[in-house]
């Protein structure tokens, strides 16, 4: 519910910033890598936020248009993972399923500072910002029992009649902070969730299976084998979607305009 409510806050103040009369109106180009962690809610992890986390990396291109508004484009590549075993829950330490699953992520989002921002700036050096935009991404489950890690989309443990989509869409939105460190290099700290409409991150969201009708999936549905009266139970949650995580520090390039400014003389007064 709170992740709803961010959710909605952040869509608001973007596009009612983007609303107002722009002002002081520049053109700046950026390139940057981003390196921080990823993680994951759902049915596995109900909860905790950056217990699960992994190494994450992404580059990004940022075009900004003033010094209040940017838009940025960018990749990103993130593990996400979990465990029921790390769980305190008994009805998760029955079910005792665990996944990884790569996360490779192409978005486009529109970010707005809280104060006036740019690069090379003496001035308007800082600034918090907030985010949001639209995503596409690919992910693909896998579990380990001992047998070397396999792909559970197509083994159907939850006895589906086909498999669930690997490529997908999010809207991924947040928070962060840019700081210049010289004339044509910036720093950020950025949080950012990405709302899904999949439950199957994890490969778990709806019921235990009839072992009749989906053998192949037995060891991985009923890891701690078969207890006859969870078939047809609730496994996961399907009411809730899963939602991914990346959070970290970017370094930011600004790129040389080749028109050159168009400010007058006195350049040293903007940048």
């Amino acid at each position: 519910m709170r992740l709803k409510l961010v959710y909605i806050l952040s869509f608001f103040m973007v596009f009612s910033a983007f609303a107002q009369t722009a002002k002081r109106n520049f053109r700046q180009r950026e390139i940057g890598v981003f390196l921080g962690g990823s993680y994951y809610i759902g049915d596995i992890n109900t909860f905790k936020h950056f217990i699960y986390s992994k190494p994450a990396a992404g580059v990004f291109f940022r075009y900004t248009t003033n010094y209040r508004y940017a838009f940025r484009f960018g990749f990103n590549y993130g593990r996400i993972v979990g465990n029921d075993a790390r769980s305190s829950s008994a009805d998760q330490l029955l079910r005792n399923a665990s996944f990884r699953s790569d996360i490779y992520e192409l978005h486009a989002v529109s970010e707005f500072n809280f104060v006036e921002y740019r690069i090379g700036h003496n001035k308007h050096y800082f600034t918090m910002y907030i985010f949001a935009g639209l995503a596409g991404f690919h992910h693909n489950p896998q579990a380990n029992i001992g047998r070397g890690w396999q792909t559970l989309q197509n083994i159907h443990t939850e006895g589906q009649k086909k498999g669930y989509p690997l490529y997908q869409f999010s809207v991924p939105f947040g928070i962060g902070f840019k700081y210049n460190l010289w004339d044509f290099m910036g720093i950020g700290i950025e949080w950012g969730p990405r709302k899904t409409f999949t439950d199957y991150l994890d490969d778990v969201s709806g019921l235990y299976p009839d072992p009749s009708l989906s053998p192949g999936a037995i060891q991985y549905s009923y890891p701690n084998k078969q207890p006859a009266d969870l078939i047809g139970t609730m496994r996961g949650n399907p009411r809730t979607k899963d939602w991914y995580f990346f959070y970290g520090l970017s370094v930011n390039f600004k790129l040389r305009d080749a028109a050159g400014p168009c400010y007058g003389v006195n350049k040293n007064k903007y940048n």
